[in-house]
């Protein structure tokens, strides 16, 4: 068993099986280790319901965690949890709750007793691939397994709907980039309201679009509700060389402003409006840098609504995928379970413009695509024609293999197809055997997929996700285990809500020369709410940080709050709460509707002011800190602004480069003499084979002549 280990736990490897025999039908010895670099080329997995294409894409997402290579995945089907159903000590109890009560009774046997068989199979089926129970704990401790669910609380919500928010500068400054994400985002929006839209043609899509265009050049973030409001007063009055009002008339833009506000004003849309935003840094890593795994169920939506959501998660990505440093390593996956409808041959939903634009580009990032499903008809084989890896399946009618076959002749591969001996290959695969077309590869390769780390039960109901996940440990905060911060807390006492009786008292005095700010609460707020303003100074400094040894060199700003002691003579900036400038809204008038405290006798004079400016600077000065996250053997350092858990990811990746690069060395310096040596031990089988062969000839000889020698005597005397 530990050579048998050794043999495909190598590095950058992915094992996902053994080759197979058809001529035998039994599998050989070989094992099939795929090189992770390969999927930056992408691949692409077809198969009809039950060839094992689950379990064969299934084994590939495991082995990218065991590797510590994060992946998003898109389950239109459900079957993805089953990779958070991982039992490494393969108890009974485990699998208990998971197993189908329908199939134990078909077979006679009780709960318990088909949990026991199904841990006995899983056990069985794991040694028969050389695989140990050990291999699932490490899959579990390599990588952090999230579910989320768009539009339900059973999973980790998604909050699609709360915002669309304007791209990074490194976006705006794109102006192809840009013109794909605002169309992706319009084309989604509409098509979840039931408007199909064309971009050139409809004048929806282009006030939409014009919209998004003008907000988000001037760095302004919408949400569906701001959308609502432009859409009937637009910050323009021409649209071309027409006016606004001649192209698109004010009654007309008001019924596409209800039809939004019926979206968001609807009970079942609530949940879109809720839950973690957008933010695919944040879907590959958590908060400590592990690599994460983030399955969006997608199941339980209509399908408008999956492909409003697709839409909205490919656009994400592009936009991520253009912000990272280019690399020939495998940086990130997204896998696809059911590409059916999001990348078809002739239509043009609104997903498909950023897949195609995915699998043109992610190479170079080091992202790599996985798509996988049922019906090859409905593929756009033009769009996939630079697609590296295809995983063959078997296929349930010729119309299904007659078009494989031409999108493979299509594509340059490099290497020759022979049309008939697909048709035979392809026609008589059985469950779990696939035909591997690898363009890195001299040669098309059949194998058998080895036996999945995961427990495959099949798709999850939602009241099924809701439970597994309540069982993992979540480490993000936005997790189960602690309730989502979007926005920082506030300071307990500047605005609070009074929860003792309080005399309402009028806005005090303040005399000239001292400025006034208000803290404008960003939770939700009602002049019924008996609110009271305390007052607090404030105070606003910037510290310039340099250090050229980790070419640092940037300017902090800090807002400081501090409470008055006594009569308001004594502040102390030590107590102060320390925020950054966009952590705070501040405003020069107050709420309205609201208590305000008195004034100490201290705050009301200006000279304390000057004394506690200069205390400020000190202050300031000497506890200033800036905190860097370093590398010191990769010589590596955080940017500003940089967090810990992105800092991680990017010496994660550093380190699988020089990994790679490291491979590549020892290939180049032993590929020679393992060619060297594969061919002495073949022309060693040749020899062999020739003795063999000479021993077989010369022992019929003798046995022929030994024969003549015994009955000639006989022969003649007949």
């Amino acid at each position: 068993m530990k050579n048998s280990i050794e043999e495909y736990e190598k590095l950058g490897a992915f094992y996902l099986g053994k080759e197979f025999d058809p001529v035998s039908n039994k599998l050989k010895h070989n094992l099939v280790l795929y090189d992770s670099r390969d999927l930056t080329t992408h691949a692409v997995c077809v198969g009809m319901t039950g060839s094992g294409k689950t379990g064969l894409c299934i084994s590939l997402l495991e082995e990218a965690a065991i590797d510590g290579i994060p992946a998003i995945a898109i389950d239109p089907k459900g079957d993805l949890g089953n990779l958070l159903l991982t039992f490494p000590d393969m108890k009974a109890a485990d699998f208990q709750p998971w197993v189908d009560d329908a199939e134990a009774s078909r077979q006679g046997m009780s709960r318990d007793a088909y949990a026991q068989k199904t841990a006995e199979t899983w056990r069985n089926g794991l040694a028969a691939w050389d695989q140990t129970p050990d291999r699932i704990r490490r899959l579990r401790e390599s990588t952090e397994m999230v579910i989320y669910t768009p539009g339900s609380s059973a999973g980790i919500s998604v909050s699609a709907l709360r915002s669309f928010d304007a791209p990074p500068p490194q976006l705006l400054s794109d102006p192809e980039s840009l013109r794909e994400r605002i169309l992706s985002a319009v084309s989604g929006l509409l098509e979840l309201v039931g408007i199909k839209a064309d971009p050139i043609r409809s004048r929806e899509h282009i006030l939409l679009s014009s919209i998004l265009q003008n907000s988000w050049q001037n760095r302004q973030n919408l949400d569906i509700a701001a959308l609502v409001q432009l859409i009937q007063k637009p910050p323009f009055s021409q649209i071309g060389v027409l006016d606004l009002e001649s192209f698109y008339p004010s009654r007309d833009r008001f019924d596409l402003a209800i039809m939004l506000n019926n979206l968001i004003a609807s009970p079942s849309f609530a949940a879109w409006m809720e839950g973690e935003p957008v933010n695919i840094q944040q879907f590959l890593f958590n908060d400590q840098g592990k690599p994460r795994l983030s399955i969006f169920s997608i199941a339980h939506l209509n399908d408008a609504e999956r492909m409003f959501f697709v839409t909205i998660l490919l656009s994400e990505i592009l936009s991520w995928m253009r912000m990272q440093s280019g690399t020939t390593s495998l940086r990130a996956l997204l896998y696809i379970d059911e590409i059916f409808g999001y990348f078809p041959p002739t239509a043009n939903p609104p997903s498909k413009t950023p897949m195609l634009t995915l699998l043109k580009q992610a190479r170079a990032f080091g992202l790599g695509i996985i798509l996988a499903t049922q019906n090859p008809v409905d593929l756009d084989y033009k769009g996939l024609s630079n697609t590296g890896t295809w995983f063959i399946g078997r296929l349930q009618t010729e119309r299904d293999r007659n078009r494989l076959i031409e999108g493979l002749e299509s594509q340059n591969s490099g290497s020759s197809l022979d049309r008939n001996q697909l048709e035979t290959i392809i026609s008589g695969l059985a469950s779990r055997i696939f035909l591997m077309r690898n363009v890195h590869d001299n040669s098309p390769l059949l194998f058998q997929t080895r036996w999945a780390l995961s427990y495959l039960r099949g798709p999850l109901t939602l009241p099924q996700i809701q439970t597994v996940m309540a069982s993992e440990e979540v480490s993000r905060t936005f997790g189960k285990k602690t309730p989502p911060q979007t926005e920082p807390a506030l300071p307990s006492d500047v605005v609070k809500q009074a929860q003792e009786t309080v005399s309402k008292g009028r806005k005090p005095v303040v005399p000239p020369g001292i400025e006034e700010y208000y803290v404008i609460p960003r939770q939700s707020f009602t002049p019924d709410s008996q609110w009271l303003y305390r007052p607090y100074a404030l105070g606003k400094a910037r510290l310039h940080f340099t250090d050229t040894r980790n070419s640092i060199d940037l300017w902090q700003t800090g807002v400081f709050i501090a409470p008055f002691g006594g009569n308001g003579e004594d502040l102390h900036w030590n107590t102060a709460r320390l925020f950054r400038e966009q952590e705070l809204t501040l405003s020069q008038s107050g709420l309205e509707g609201v208590l305000y405290d008195s004034l100490p006798a201290g705050a009301v004079q200006p000279q304390n002011y000057r004394s506690w400016k200069k205390m400020l600077e000190s202050y300031f000065y000497q506890h200033g800190s800036y905190e860097i996250w370093g590398a010191p053997a990769l010589k590596m350092s955080s940017t500003p602004g940089e967090s810990e858990s992105d800092f991680l990811a990017r010496v994660s990746l550093q380190l699988r480069e020089q990994r790679d690069a490291e491979v590549d060395k020892l290939r180049q310096h032993y590929t020679p003499k393992l060619a060297s040596l594969q061919d002495r031990i073949q022309k060693a089988q040749g020899r062999l084979d020739r003795e063999k062969s000479q021993v077989s000839q010369q022992s019929m000889q003798t046995a022929i002549s030994l024969g003549a020698t015994v009955w000639a005597p006989f022969l003649e005397e007949r």
